[in-house]
């Protein structure tokens, strides 16, 4: 049985752009495109999850907005439970720690690039619907 991983992602939106991230090389799901963000430890809620994984991926401060999705999707290593926010900076500008690639795009740009699986539904509620909070 596969085991579920539960995660959270950042949809940080700065001047009508939203920011997207490449995963590297060594990585699960490599040289894909992602909403940046991370597991949910023990005893977290998703937006608590989501505010220290920024903070360590991406070394600034968000403030959480609406949740977006939650997507279930079943990879070969395990069933990932991704629920997207909306995000805006707070403090800092993002820095690329884990990703070797970021993008702020306009929603009309999202769909060009390559992304993992579980994404692509935040993807295609944020293009639809525009911004919702």
């Amino acid at each position: 049985m596969k085991k579920n991983i539960h995660v959270v992602g950042a949809v940080i939106e700065e001047d009508n752009k939203i920011l997207c991230a490449q995963r590297g090389n060594s990585k699960t799901l490599a040289m894909k495109w992602e909403f940046p963000g991370g597991k949910i430890e023990k005893g977290e809620t998703p937006k608590e999850a989501l505010y220290r994984e920024i903070q360590e991926e991406m070394k600034c401060e968000v403030e959480i907005g609406a949740e977006i999705d939650t997507t279930v999707y079943e990879y070969d290593f395990g069933i990932v439970h991704l629920t997207t926010f909306y995000c805006s900076l707070k403090k800092g500008s993002p820095v690329l720690t884990e990703h070797i690639d970021i993008k702020w795009l306009d929603r009309s740009e999202l769909s060009d690039l390559d992304w993992a699986p579980a994404d692509i539904p935040a993807i295609e509620k944020i293009t639809l619907h525009g911004k919702e909070d």
